[in-house]
């Protein structure tokens, strides 16, 4: 809205600073303070008012060091964090951007979602909370909204890539006038409809969804749809889930999604960005530089969630944030087609995923093979095993928190790295 605002008192008064909206670094550096801002002061109120209505978080006896202490501690913190997304994306972002409206469908669909099986867990007193067959239907809904709209909007679409002039000491400061004037670029005749997609570290680094249809024979491309939508479905209910389990310390959860935040906001603004794109031979995706202005949001609502939620936690997210955050994150990778490097970008997400399956896969096999189940690790999540292992869970956040910045570092070399 305040971009609007501001586009016009430029245009029609001229007024001293306003062209500032225009660009993309100065709205995502005012996203990330609105968010923090919002973070700070309004989280105060509403943990304030989750004590008064006495909505606490209800802790499973796991025989572990201090978990007693966290009973009855606020849940549904997640409304925090979603209302300092959603307030700086609405106050500076342009709302008629596709992508943009994606994410904002993407957080509310999925903080409803939370907030459901919050509520019951907290005033139905039901610990079991949402039914996980309603999660997953509600997740799949949402994969089958966001992959239709982008295979189907005429909005979604790709520049062909073109050998441009390379960036030299000799036209750097033309090369600066073409990255801001980019900032705003529509489309041209030369913007195409795509199901292409990035492949990390090789050099012809793009895949075609319709190449998992191509089995099919001739006229098979027309089926591309199916795959595209079955592997969107596919990645928001993974990464989702995997936020979901991550969230079972203070700050984990939070951290780790702060820093996948930053590596896709990077991600997002070079792909939406004509000069970078052309320099760092990579997909252009017209307008999505849109995007870092929502990733800021974002990630100044997690940075600022910390604030309260960092050891000893003085809220939990609760279903109402995680299932928001691991959505957003996977939603946001499909829109900037860096989908692929998800098990590098969310490698904690999947380490915490893969440690529940193989725990609860072998326990089966065992008790069918030898009549009694066994366990490979201590408990799980792997979080849990470590704490089981006598680490404090400050050290173990911190750890994690150290592999989820080495893995952003990766993904980020990606670029260059083929």
């Amino acid at each position: 809205m305040l971009y609007y605002l501001f586009e016009y008192l430029d245009k029609a008064f001229d007024l001293p600073g306003a062209g500032l909206f225009r660009y993309l670094s100065f709205r995502a550096s005012l996203a990330i303070i609105i968010s923090l801002f919002i973070t700070l002061f309004l989280g105060k109120g509403i943990i304030r008012m989750l004590l008064q209505k006495q909505v606490g978080e209800t802790i499973r006896d796991l025989g572990l060091d201090g978990q007693a202490k966290k009973q009855g501690t606020p849940t549904m913190g997640g409304l925090i964090i979603l209302s300092a997304i959603l307030i700086p994306v609405l106050l500076l972002t342009k709302l008629n951007n596709i992508y943009v409206i994606i994410m904002i469908v993407t957080t509310i669909w999925l903080g409803a979602i939370g907030f459901i099986d919050d509520y019951i867990k907290v005033f139905k007193k039901d610990k079991k909370g949402l039914a996980g067959k309603f999660k997953v239907i509600g997740q799949i809904g949402l994969g089958i909204v966001v992959g239709s709209v982008l295979y189907f909007n005429e909005q979604v679409v790709v520049r062909e890539k073109n050998e441009g002039k390379a960036i030299t000491m000799q036209n750097q400061s033309s090369i600066i006038d073409e990255i801001r004037a980019s900032e705003n670029t529509l489309y041209s005749s030369d913007d195409v409809k795509s199901t292409a997609t990035t492949i990390p570290f090789t050099k012809n680094n793009e895949f075609d969804y319709s190449e998992l249809v191509s089995w099919m024979g001739t006229g098979s491309a027309k089926y591309t749809w199916i795959a595209f939508i079955l592997v969107v479905i596919l990645i928001v209910t993974a990464v989702s889930n995997g936020a979901n389990i991550t969230d079972g310390i203070d700050g984990l959860a939070t951290g780790t999604s702060a820093i996948i935040g930053v590596t896709l906001a990077i991600f997002a603004y070079v792909s939406g960005n004509t000069v970078f794109a052309n320099y760092l031979n990579i997909m252009y995706i017209p307008n999505a530089g849109e995007l870092m202005v929502f990733m800021s949001a974002f990630v100044g609502a997690c940075v600022g969630f910390l604030w309260f939620n960092a050891y000893p936690a003085q809220v939990f997210m609760g279903d109402t944030g995680s299932l928001a955050l691991g959505g957003i994150i996977a939603v946001f990778a499909i829109a900037i087609r860096k989908e692929l490097l998800i098990p590098i970008i969310c490698g904690v997400f999947l380490i915490e995923n893969l440690s529940v399956v193989i725990q609860v896969s072998y326990f089966k096999y065992t008790k069918k093979k030898y009549g009694e189940g066994r366990r490979i690790f201590k408990m799980s999540p792997l979080h849990h095993h470590y704490q089981k292992l006598g680490y404090h869970e400050a050290k173990i956040v911190t750890r994690f928190w150290i592999i989820g910045i080495m893995l952003a570092v990766l993904s980020v070399v990606t670029l260059k790295l083929r």
